[in-house]
């Protein structure tokens, strides 16, 4: 049986106003609430490629997420400390011949467990939005 996955209600308050559904700021609205629910999928994701730093993470998924998936620092970096935490993520602190040292981290056997089951999930959503949308296609035309 599909799993249910709940949709994000925290909207702001003027989400009630017809005024404020459509347009730029809708859509901005949308992709920050994709970007924050999908953060831990998207670190995890790139982490199966190799290991990386904090900021090299960061400008990876500005790049490939081609300005949907807006993962700012704030974000960033507590996602990791938790998932280092839960034991999803390992950090190892590195020189590299400069005198500031960088902290790597390297998706774990757990972690890469816990993705599996967040992009089963994520397919699961998707598949849904897709059916959804079909079926609304066919009711207006």
């Amino acid at each position: 049986m599909p799993r249910r996955v709940a949709l994000p209600t925290n909207q702001p308050d003027d989400a009630e106003d017809p005024a404020n559904q459509h347009g730029p700021d809708a859509l901005a609205r949308l992709r920050r609430e994709l970007a924050r629910g999908t953060a831990e999928l998207a670190v995890l994701s790139v982490l199966t490629s190799g290991r990386r730093y904090g900021y090299e993470l960061l400008k990876l998924l500005e790049r490939t997420g081609a300005g949907v998936l807006e993962v700012k620092e704030g974000t960033l970096y507590p996602l990791l400390h938790r998932l280092e935490d839960a034991g999803q993520i390992a950090a190892t602190w590195e020189v590299e011949g400069r005198a500031r040292p960088r902290k790597y981290y390297d998706i774990t056997p757990a972690g890469r467990a816990h993705l599996a089951v967040l992009r089963a999930e994520w397919t699961e959503l998707v598949n849904a939005m897709h059916r959804l949308l079909d079926a609304l296609d066919k009711v207006e035309k």
